[in-house]
Order: structure tokens, then C-alpha cells, then sequence
């Protein structure tokens, strides 16, 4: 466990008689222990009560500042955008698709991480639809053809990923990554978009019929050069 203590005090010179009070907040980190911040306030026997009140009132302001710091330092995906794990060395994992996730779904939570970049599931009519792959990786993995109807993808991060004439019908496809993804052709009909980002991605010819999608991710979408004009009215874009 990692720590970060912060005493205050009035008289640092003075230690003895010293009455402490004592916060404690605790930030999970990715790969190794816990973040702990210990935040003191020491009081002095003959300091006032007032005075010892006021050194409170600063330690609040001191520690919420660190609080904010810890935040940042331990999240990867905050402080490292996207920083990603490991390629899985398990010998079956992009048959992990065809089963997915038994749990979390749209909360992006799951029971075992799915990692599918660089899987290939070409024209793969079957064995995806339907399927929770919440939180999945899906980077420089292939989709192309496939049947990814009706498909729980919450939170999942395809960046470079291809999904060339994808069929994602009454899919949740929300706070997904898309960014540099190959979707020309994908059919986005009847599908939850919300929160997710398309940057840079490739969406000739992609179609959004009744796509749900809230107004500023609509907005961001529509400034992609390579929506088809139809793409571009049926989402609405001026």
C-alpha cells in the first residue's frame, strides 16, 4: 500500500500534547497496491479551540486537493488515455466472443476480461449476435460481414478496429471507442450510440436509421467528413 501523509499543524515545532485527527482515502490502482492519503490535523494542548477549528478548515481544502491528484495518478485510462493491458496469452481467448459476458452488460462490468484484438471473425453470421461484450478489447480486430445484431458492446474500446458492412441492428453500442475504425457500410439501425466517439473513423456509406444518440455525441458525429449524405439525414446533421 502506498501512502501519502499530510500533517498540519499550527506549532510544528511543538510535539507534545498533540491531539490528531485523522482522514484516510483510498484510490485503487490498476497493477499493484492501494493509494492511501492520510490527512492530519494536529492540535496543540494550548491552542484554542477556535484556532484549532480554522487549521480543520484548511486541512479540508489541502486534502480535497490531493484527493483530485490521487484520482488522476491512480487511473490509467485517466491519466494514460486508454492505457491498455497486456495482450491475453490464453490459447482460446477470441472464442470468448461467442460466449461473452454473463454479468454487467450495459454497466460495462465483467465476470473475466475479453480480449479480442486481432481476433478475425469474418462473415461470422451466428456466433455474435446477441452477445454482452461489455468492456471488450476489439482493437485492429476484424469484424467484417459479420452479424453483431442486437450485440451489448458497452464501454468496449475498438479503436482500429474493422467492421466493414457489420449488421449492429437494435445493438448497445454505447460509450464505445471507435476511433480509426473501419465502418463503411455498417448498419447502425435501431442503435444505442450514446457517449460513444467515432474519431477519425471511416463511415462511408454506414447507415443510422432511428440510431439513439444524444445531441452533443450527435453533434461530434456529424463533423466526421466521411458520412454519405444520406448517413448525414438520417442522423439529422445540418
Amino acid at each position: 500500500m502506498a501512502t501519502i501523509s499530510v500533517p498540519l499543524s499550527q506549532n510544528t515545532s511543538s510535539l507534545q500534547h498533540l491531539s490528531t485527527i485523522r482522514h484516510r482515502f483510498h484510490f485503487p490502482r490498476s497493477s499493484h497496491s492501494p493509494l492511501t492519503i492520510a490527512c492530519s490535523a494536529r492540535r496543540n494542548s494550548s491552542e484554542s479551540k477556535e484556532s484549532f477549528s480554522h487549521l480543520k478548515e484548511l486541512k479540508g481544502v489541502a486534502c480535497g486537493f490531493l484527493a483530485a491528484w490521487a484520482v488522476t495518478a491512480a487511473s490509467p485510462v485517466i491519466a494514460a488515455n486508454q492505457r491498455l493491458p497486456p495482450l491475453s496469452t490464453e490459447p482460446d481467448r477470441c472464442e470468448r466472443a461467442f460466449v461473452g459476458n454473463t454479468i454487467g452488460q450495459a454497466n460495462g462490468v465483467y465476470d473475466k476480461p475479453i480480449d479480442l484484438r486481432f481476433c478475425d471473425y469474418t462473415n461470422e453470421k451466428s456466433n455474435l449476435k446477441g452477445k454482452s461484450l461489455a468492456a471488450a478489447l476489439m482493437s485492429d480486430a476484424k469484424f467484417d460481414g459479420a452479424d453483431m445484431s442486437e450485440v451489448v458492446m458497452s464501454k468496449a474500446y475498438a479503436v482500429g478496429a474493422s467492421f466493414k458492412g457489420v449488421d449492429f441492428s437494435n445493438a448497445v453500442l454505447d460509450r464505445v471507442n471507435f476511433g480509426k475504425a473501419h465502418l463503411e457500410g455498417a448498419v447502425f439501425k435501431n442503435t444505442v450510440l450514446s457517449g460513444s466517439t467515432f474519431n477519425e473513423a471511416q463511415l462511408q456509406d454506414a447507415v443510422f436509421e432511428d440510431t439513439i444518440i444524444g445531441y452533443i455525441d450527435l453533434q461530434k458525429l456529424c463533423t466526421n467528413t466521411t458520412l454519405s449524405p444520406d448517413g448525414r439525414a438520417e442522423l439529422g446533421c445540418r
